[in-house]
């Protein structure tokens, strides 16, 4: 039932977000959004994650990591079901409702499988972040589909029953703990100031460098590729290749993460993955064969950042409080990046009219995230650590 719950609550992790663009033009028409306010129901969730990640690690310390997952799956829930109300207030207020659910995921996720996996960190880290993923996808091919056939309150509903399963199902999960594990008042608390330790700014640091990255790209490749004289459908199509192709590295991430030297090993394929794949997208100009190859390299890199990141919370702390600390502390950080990312790439774009100069600052961040990858990998857990 854990298990099921798990893959579930990973499973709205990022549908809420990748299910919204295909909407957006008949929440244009139906709710008359101007272009910033629809752009703003992608950043929302992204500023909810910066401001919330720590707090919920917080309520995660002091009232129970899967308690505080209810309660914020609950939250995602109720967001989920009031986008589909036709009014931008409701809207927007259910965005940051979605936005604070999928927040408490985030953060809280790697202490539970940590706590309740310790044997199987990696198998079962693969299984959420496969299904995030997985999931998504399937989000954004859809979400177009069924809103032609069946209209966007329709659609947004029928994807939010995948956030009321979550619920239902970590609601059953909460129901069948143990009655001490159930008590927020026998959850031991911890204060352990992560902010002042070292390796957690370099943790940080990476996973903020990844989201930006992701954010970044996933928001400009699409116009970059039409600039490059790739039609809208063929660039899309391209876009789709960058998000699909790191689902099979989130299966197989985690478990050589866990392995001896298998951070290592992933941090050289990612650091090559970027470069790769940005070089062969500067260089091959319009040929659709080698700019898909590129996109998957590059989306695979972007995937298996991420999945790094995540390995990085579970073996570099000790308990499962340091866990859901650390994951807040960067999650927090990282997101408040990756929102200013995609404005920094068109802000370069904008003012010097050139696309080599984004995928230039690309390798750059990847080989500085190489780097800062190099030295957590060499680094000992956080309470070894010197502060």
């Amino acid at each position: 039932m854990v298990t099921l719950g798990i893959f579930l609550i990973g499973a709205n992790l990022r549908l809420p977000i990748t299910m919204i663009p295909p909407l957006l033009p008949e929440l244009k028409e139906t709710l008359g959004l101007s272009p910033n306010t629809a752009g703003f129901l992608t950043t929302i969730p992204l500023l909810m994650f910066a401001v919330l990640s720590p707090l919920i690690a917080k309520l995660g310390n002091t009232k129970g990591n899967e308690w505080s997952l209810l309660a914020t799956s609950f939250l995602l829930m109720i967001g989920s079901y009031l986008r589909a109300v036709p009014n931008i207030f409701v809207l927007l207020f259910g965005t940051c409702l979605v936005g604070a659910g999928i927040a408490g995921g985030n953060v809280l996720l790697p202490a539970i499988i940590k706590d309740h996996f310790p044997l199987k960190i990696g198998v079962m880290t693969s299984l959420y972040t496969v299904s995030m993923g997985l999931v998504a996808s399937f989000g954004t091919g859809l979400s177009g589909i069924l809103g032609t056939h069946i209209g966007m309150p329709k659609t947004i509903n029928v994807f939010s029953t995948v956030g009321l399963l979550g619920f239902v199902i970590w609601a059953l999960v909460f129901w069948k703990l143990p009655a001490q594990e159930k008590d927020a008042y026998t959850v031991p608390k911890q204060d352990t100031r992560v902010w002042n330790n070292r390796l957690s700014w370099l943790i940080a640091l990476a996973f903020g460098i990844q989201s930006l990255l992701y954010y970044s790209l996933l928001t400009w490749l699409p116009s970059l590729w039409q600039s490059a004289g790739f039609t809208k459908i063929a660039a899309s199509n391209l876009a789709t290749l960058f998000q699909i192709s790191g689902i099979p590295l989130s299966l197989i991430a985690p478990i050589i993460g866990m392995k001896k030297h298998g951070t290592v090993f992933l941090s050289w394929g990612i650091m090559a993955g970027f470069i790769l794949g940005t070089l062969g997208i500067m260089l091959t100009g319009t040929n659709f064969v080698l700019n898909a190859i590129s996109a998957i390299i590059m989306g695979a890199a972007s995937c298996g950042a991420f999945s790094l990141c995540i390995i990085y919370f579970q073996i570099k702390t000790n308990n499962i409080h340091e866990t859901a600390q650390l994951s807040g502390f960067a999650q927090s950080f990282g997101y408040a990046v990756a929102a200013v990312g995609p404005i920094l790439y068109g802000a370069i774009q904008n003012s010097t009219h050139s696309w080599n100069l984004i995928l230039l600052l690309t390798i750059l961040l990847a080989l500085i995230m190489f780097i800062i990858q190099l030295i957590i990998n060499q680094s000992q857990p956080l309470k070894k650590e010197n502060i």
